[in-house]
């Protein structure tokens, strides 16, 4: 059975890779993804795969004051109704069982995307157990991503990709030369973000690098997020390290573009001065 109905694919395909887009789904009632199941995949990742800390944040965090909740992962999620966290199991994909499970929904929208931005590279898995009124921080993601809601309600509010008021083009720079995913926050930004309601059986993909914070309802929610990269992800990806080269010497460089600019000579131009071995000298 398909994890999405024809007409989202559909969809996708018309939004795909540059509009996010609230899609349906079917795997609300997936038996890997009921909490029993969750917690047993929990006891089994690497501790180094499971973040977790607690939910009552704003919606602009420095990672550095990030507060822990003083719980293992077995007693967060245990406790998830009532402990006020956040947690994520990353790359479930590394579980055999779940690999499974991740491997069959991205096949399904393979098809809906491959034309747009090639084959699907990169393919990995995220499962977000959340308290009631948890707050995800104001961030962003290198890969093109589907959130699909499993159980309770949230709301992911999505920014413009290309809006470098909204996140500057040294942010993205940072980012990429190993900075943390959190991003800057001021309250005069909040009207320019897009909020979409996800409930059970709801999904929203979210466009590379679009800028989003997600407010949890009322219950316990359980989220899945596929994720997978494209030479066109990467390419961005590169330039912005280029013009992160280039900033530091003295330029002023253009943002790279948006699909389907495909950014390719900065990128060609990164990736041979890494190749050289120059990085860690210029940059």
């Amino acid at each position: 059975m398909s994890a999405f109905p024809d007409p989202t694919l559909a969809a996708l395909r018309a939004a795909y890779p540059e509009q996010p887009i609230l899609l349906d789904h079917d795997l609300v009632d997936h038996p890997l993804l009921k909490l029993d199941a969750l917690a047993a995949l929990a006891g089994r990742i690497r501790p180094v795969d499971a973040e977790y800390n607690r939910g009552d944040v704003p919606v602009g965090l420095d990672p550095a004051d990030t507060p822990s909740n003083g719980l293992s992962i077995a007693d967060t999620i245990r406790s998830i109704e009532d402990c006020g966290s956040w947690m994520v199991l990353k790359f479930i994909e590394q579980d055999e069982t779940y690999r499974g499970l991740l491997h069959d929904v991205l096949a399904d929208v393979a098809p809906a995307v491959r034309d747009a931005t090639g084959e699907m590279l990169k393919r990995e898995g995220f499962i977000f157990i959340s308290s009631p009124r948890s707050v995800t921080p104001f961030h962003f993601d290198p890969e093109h991503n589907i959130l699909l809601q499993i159980l309770g309600s949230k709301t992911m509010t999505i920014f413009a990709a290309d809006d470098e008021k909204v996140v500057p083009g040294v942010e993205h720079e940072r980012f990429h030369n190993g900075g943390h995913r959190n991003l800057p926050w001021r309250e005069d930004l909040a009207p320019e973000g897009r909020p979409f309601a996800l409930t059970p059986g709801k999904a929203v993909y979210v466009p590379v690098k679009a800028p989003h914070w997600v407010q949890n309802g009322p219950e316990v929610s359980i989220s899945l997020s596929i994720t997978w990269r494209s030479e066109w992800s990467y390419d961005e990806e590169y330039a912005r390290r280029m013009n992160h080269i280039l900033r530091r010497a003295g330029m002023k460089p253009r943002a790279p573009g948006r699909f389907p600019d495909n950014n390719r000579l900065k990128s060609i131009g990164y990736r041979a001065i890494a190749k050289a071995g120059r990085i860690g000298r210029i940059s």
